[in-house]
């Protein structure tokens, strides 16, 4: 199994935060989407918020790839839907390279 920790922040909005943690609780978000995710190789996802950073943890299977899930998230109408309208949430980091929202972030230290 391996682990990734993502970032990317939100839009300095209480209104439009408020509507993006709501997309995210158990009973609004969409179902196909949770298929889709795990069909590229996310065991486990967990997002955290801190004012407007957010911080994404995954789990993946030993074989997973970014680029893999980066080609079947494009490849898939309803991942594309939820990404168009999350757009409209998000603030891409300075740190991001042309095309990614979530950022890879670098482990300083594992206990």
């Amino acid at each position: 199994m391996k682990t990734y920790c993502l970032a990317l922040d939100l839009k300095d909005d209480p209104k439009l935060i408020a509507e993006y943690k709501r997309y995210h609780r158990p009973d609004q978000f969409w179902p196909d989407l949770i298929t889709h995710i795990r069909s590229t190789g996310v065991i486990s996802e967990q997002i955290f918020l801190l004012g407007t950073r957010m911080v994404m943890v995954l789990l993946t299977t030993d074989e997973f790839c970014f680029k893999r899930k980066s080609d079947l998230d494009r490849s898939n109408p309803r991942m594309q839907e939820w990404e168009t309208l999350m757009n409209m949430f998000q603030s891409v980091l300075p740190e991001a390279n042309p095309g990614e929202k979530w950022v890879p972030m670098e482990r300083i230290f594992e206990l």
